[in-house]
């Protein structure tokens, strides 16, 4: 455990040294904890906060309001529905519903116990003209229905 502790004060380190000739940049900051943890963690915000004199409530005002950010694990493939109102009229809340029931989950916005899906609405990808739009990673899949998702799904099982 206390290796583990030790790697991830060297990953923040690094990143305070990377930002700090920036003025403390919060953004850059927060995105390259999210890019080395995976998340934006906890202690990692403390962490800063501790290290920048920057309270931790202006590191999460900046994270609630950025959709970009995550404070909970994702999972290794993002699954991202657009639910814009070409993509809702043309079927979107089936394709979520589908995908839910096909990968267990409970909500819109969800991880698969086995950490392998992130499912999560956006309220637009910019392709209406191929609605309803689907994302998995950043492969984009154009005028899809819930039977063509959950087939376009298996190669990242």
């Amino acid at each position: 455990m206390t290796r583990m502790i030790d790697q991830v004060e060297e990953i923040l380190e690094s990143i305070y040294s990377k930002n700090s000739s920036g003025g403390d940049n919060i953004i850059a900051i927060l995105q390259d904890i999210q890019n080395e943890l995976g998340y934006i963690q906890e202690d990692a915000v403390d962490w800063f906060a501790r290290r920048t004199g920057i309270p931790a409530s202006r590191f999460y005002g900046v994270v609630t309001f950025y959709s970009q950010f995550h404070l909970t694990p994702r999972g290794k493939n993002i699954v991202t529905v657009c639910s814009g109102t070409v993509c809702h009229v043309k079927g979107a809340p089936r394709i979520v519903s589908r995908l839910q029931q096909d990968l267990h989950l409970k909500d819109d916005n969800g991880t698969t116990k086995d950490m392998q899906f992130t499912v999560e609405n956006v309220n637009c990808v910019g392709a209406c003209s191929i609605a309803p739009v689907v994302l998995v990673n950043e492969k984009v899949f154009g005028k899809q229905t819930p039977e063509k998702m959950i087939r376009n799904l298996k190669p990242y099982k």
